[in-house]
């Protein structure tokens, strides 16, 4: 019985969108079991996905807070 933990920061991947949709969560379960199906055999009815979302200030990288790496990088290209 698999289980998959998914981590992602809570911020949107659209302008103004502050988490992610429940279309791209739902994509991600989707996505996830197909891929255990394909790869290990592993059928939808024992493949279980957790989609945690963790605060931007509560994830790190670099020896700062994602935020404050998002501050100096600027904006996305």
């Amino acid at each position: 019985m698999p289980i998959v933990t998914i981590q992602v920061t809570r911020e949107g991947t659209a302008p103004g969108a502050t988490s992610t949709t429940a279309e791209q969560k739902a994509a991600l379960i989707r996505g996830v079991s197909q891929l255990l199906l394909d790869v290990m055999g592993k059928p939808f009815d024992s493949t279980f996905v957790v989609i945690e979302e963790v605060d931007l200030d509560n994830w790190g990288w670099h020896g700062l807070p994602v935020s404050e790496l998002r501050k100096r990088a600027g904006p996305p290209r």
